[in-house]
C-alpha cells in the first residue's frame, strides 16, 4: 500500500460533494469535495506501489483540460491509467448532472 499527495493548479471551484467508482479489483473511488484552497489537493491511497509516474502523468492530462478545484479523495485497489481516466470523468459528468 502506498499513499500518494499531488497538488495541482485549477481555476474553476466545484459546488458539491461528488462519489464515483467502488473500491475493488481493478477499480477505484473518487470522492471530490469543495475547497477554500487555492490549488486542488489529491490524497490518493493505492494498494499498488510504484506507479507515481503514472499517476502523475494521468492527473497533469486530466488538469490541463479540466482545472477543477477541489479536495480530491482517490482510493485505488489496482485500477488502470484507463480506469483513472475514466472515473474521473465520471465524477465530471456527476458534477454536470444535478446542476
Amino acid at each position: 500500500m502506498e499513499k500518494l499527495h499531488f497538488s495541482f493548479a485549477a481555476r474553476e471551484p466545484i459546488a458539491r460533494s461528488v462519489h464515483v467508482g467502488v473500491v475493488a479489483s481493478g477499480d477505484l473511488e473518487i470522492i471530490m469535495r469543495p475547497t477554500m484552497a487555492k490549488r486542488s489537493e489529491l490524497d490518493i491511497i493505492t494498494g499498488s506501489d510504484g506507479f507515481q509516474k503514472v499517476w502523475q502523468n494521468v492527473l497533469e492530462r486530466f488538469f490541463a483540460r479540466y482545472p477543477l478545484l477541489a479536495k480530491f479523495e482517490i482510493n485505488d485497489y489496482g485500477a488502470t491509467p484507463g480506469v483513472v481516466n475514466l472515473r474521473l470523468t465520471q465524477a465530471m459528468e456527476a458534477l454536470k448532472d444535478e446542476q
